[in-house]
C-alpha cells in the first residue's frame, strides 16, 4: 500500500472533502482526489461514497481510515520522542487553548518565556474546538474541562471563577448598581443562543434579582467570552467574566460583587509519550507558576 496515497486518504477522510484536504495537504483538488481514486483502484473497493454535499467514508473506507489514524498516531508519537532532546529546553512546542485565554492571558507573557527559553519554538493555535493531541495536531493544550481523549496526562492549573464587570466609562455614564434588581436600569452583555459556553447557565444576570418568571433583554448577544469580553472593555454595558479578564484590562471595575457566577477549571493536558520533554515541563512549570493568585 502506497503510503503517500495513504497519507492523502487520511486527510480526506479527517476533512470530508478534497478541498479542505488538499489546503491542509498543499495540494490542488484535482491531485487529491487522483490519488484517492488510485488508492481505491489498488485496493479494488471504493472508499468514499461522493455526494454533493461531501464525502462519506464506505464499511471498507472506515476500516482503513481507523488502521490509518492508528498508525499515523503511533508514527507522530515515535517522531516526537525521537526528536526530543531530554536534555535541553528546545525545539518546537504547539500549544492549543480557546481564543480568550490565548489571546487575552497567554499571548502576552509569551515574550518572558521566549526570554526565558529563546531555543523553544513556540507555535500558538487559539481555537475554542479540541485538537487531537494524538495525532500531533498540537503538543499540550490549555482546556476548560477534563480531556475526553485517552492516553492524557492532565494537571489542574487554576480555577476561573465568574463575577460582574463593567469598564470606568460605563459606570461614570450610567452609574454603579448597588443591588442585583439595579440590573433592570442597566445595559447587559451575553452569549448569544448559538454559543457553546463552556458551563451551563453563563447568562446569569439577566434573570438575578430580577422579578420571579421575567428575563432581562440584553444590549448585545455575543457567541464568544471574548467577545463579551472586548464589549465591556468598551463601555457598551455590563458582563459576566471570568476573574483573569480583569487583571488584564485596566479600566475593568468588579460591580455587584456578592453576586458569583459558575467556576471552571482549567487543565494543562498533553499525552503520555511527552511525559520527559524537557520543553513539555518547562512550559508546564511557567503557566504554574504564573497562574498562582500570588503571582496576579
Amino acid at each position: 500500500m502506497d503510503w503517500d496515497k495513504l497519507r492523502v486518504f487520511h486527510a480526506v477522510a479527517e476533512a470530508g472533502s478534497f478541498t479542505r484536504a488538499g489546503e491542509d495537504l498543499h495540494l490542488s483538488q484535482s491531485a487529491v482526489s487522483r490519488q484517492v481514486s488510485a488508492l481505491e483502484e489498488n485496493l479494488r473497493v471504493p472508499l468514499f461514497h461522493r455526494h454533493a454535499r461531501g464525502l462519506i467514508l464506505t464499511e471498507q473506507g472506515e476500516l482503513l481510515f481507523r488502521t490509518a489514524h492508528d498508525v499515523f498516531s503511533k508514527l507522530a508519537m515515535v517522531e516526537a520522542r525521537i526528536a526530543d532532546n531530554k536534555d535541553a529546553a528546545q525545539g518546537p512546542l504547539k500549544v492549543t487553548t480557546t481564543v480568550a485565554f490565548g489571546s487575552i492571558w497567554l499571548t502576552p507573557r509569551m515574550r518572558e518565556f521566549k526570554t526565558l527559553y529563546p531555543d523553544i519554538a513556540v507555535s500558538l493555535v487559539l481555537a475554542d474546538t479540541e485538537l487531537d493531541l494524538s495525532m500531533r495536531q498540537a503538543d499540550v493544550a490549555i482546556r476548560l474541562a477534563p480531556p475526553k481523549q485517552p492516553d492524557l496526562i492532565q494537571r489542574y492549573i487554576m480555577t476561573m471563577n465568574y463575577h460582574v464587570y463593567a469598564s470606568e466609562e460605563y459606570l461614570a455614564e450610567h452609574g454603579t448598581p448597588t443591588r442585583p434588581q439595579d440590573l433592570d436600569d442597566h445595559d447587559l452583555v451575553v452569549y448569544g443562543d448559538d454559543a457553546r459556553p463552556p458551563v451551563e447557565n453563563l447568562n446569569w444576570l439577566l434573570t438575578a434579582g430580577a422579578k420571579p418568571g421575567e428575563s432581562r433583554e440584553p444590549v448585545l448577544r455575543v457567541n464568544s467570552i471574548y467577545g463579551i469580553y472586548r464589549a465591556v472593555q468598551s463601555g457598551l454595558g455590563i458582563g459576566a467574566l471570568p476573574d483573569y479578564m480583569s487583571r488584564e484590562a485596566d479600566n475593568l471595575k468588579e460591580v455587584l460583587p456578592e453576586l458569583r457566577g459558575p467556576s471552571i477549571e482549567a487543565y494543562f493536558v498533553y499525552p503520555e509519550e511527552l511525559r520527559n520533554s524537557k520543553r513539555i515541563i518547562v512550559f508546564r512549570d511557567f503557566l504554574v507558576d504564573r497562574l498562582n493568585p500570588a503571582n496576579f
